[in-house]
């Protein structure tokens, strides 16, 4: 199996980008992260890169794919993120959503933790066969059944986070998932609310399945981004892997010319 990585990370409508993404991979793991920041007047981007090398840094000294030790990673970074907070200023207020996957290649397993909003999708076949429960207000009200899934895009209340790192007073809601196989066609998104929001599920099933390859769904989705979203929109940020079949041999390795260098960024 070859793993295609391919990221993106875009301004949008902001006066700069508070999100960041990062990748970290040896012969065993592969490990990717989006994170996107809050606060205003730059303290945003601070509180992502802070957890962002928190979590690829403390990750990189100890893989490992259990559950309690991914939970410990974001527990970790919210703490950093406290700390910088004390520094006052800018970065007083500064909050970060965070999510994080990590595929290991051995047992071809993947396990996915998050704290906010931004999102990850596991798609097979064409369809989403797993996706992250957004930390926030609108998300509680779907589950309640007040509202649907389109109305939580547009509801006036969609940012109100519940849960996202620089949480002093209790500890931020941390979400891990199950251990999930990884199959040759199967498709990770990771990606910022500034995605999801203003595609929504159907739109991100539609251009998936007019992608041949992570380029062009990258691209599709960069896109339908510009297209759809209003004026002044959110950063937007996507990390994608494909997971191709390998026809020389049974190895698992990242494809040529994919983007997978740690602590890389839009």
């Amino acid at each position: 199996m070859q793993i295609e990585i391919i990221t993106m990370s875009r301004q949008g409508g902001r006066p700069y980008n508070e999100d960041v993404f990062g990748q970290w991979y040896n012969d065993r793991f592969v490990a990717c992260l989006v994170a996107d920041g809050a606060g205003g007047h730059g303290g945003g981007d601070v509180a992502a890169a802070t957890a962002r090398a928190s979590v690829l840094g403390s990750f990189s000294a100890a893989p490992a794919l259990d559950a309690e030790s991914i939970r410990k990673l974001v527990e970790q970074a919210n703490v950093d993120v406290v700390n910088r907070q004390a520094e006052g200023g800018k970065l007083a207020a500064m909050r970060s959503t965070v999510v994080f996957a990590v595929i290991d290649l051995d047992a071809q397993a993947l396990t996915w933790v998050h704290s906010g909003d931004s999102r990850a999708y596991l798609f097979r076949s064409g369809a989403i066969l797993a996706r992250t429960t957004d930390h926030s207000l609108v998300q509680q009200m779907v589950a309640s059944g007040m509202i649907d899934e389109e109305a939580a895009r547009v509801h006036p209340q969609r940012n109100m986070l519940l849960s996202a790192l620089g949480s002093v007073d209790e500890p931020p809601e941390i979400s891990v998932s199950d251990r999930m196989r990884v199959e040759v066609g199967d498709v990770l998104l990771l990606c910022s609310d500034g995605v999801w929001e203003p595609l929504g599920d159907e739109c991100l099933l539609d251009t998936l399945h007019a992608s041949r390859n992570a380029t062009d769904w990258t691209e599709q989705l960069d896109a339908q981004v510009k297209a759809r979203a209003k004026p002044g929109h959110d950063n937007y940020t996507v990390v994608t892997l494909w997971m191709h079949a390998d026809e020389d041999d049974g190895d698992t390795q990242l494809m040529p010319g994919s983007s997978a260098a740690a602590g890389s960024s839009g």
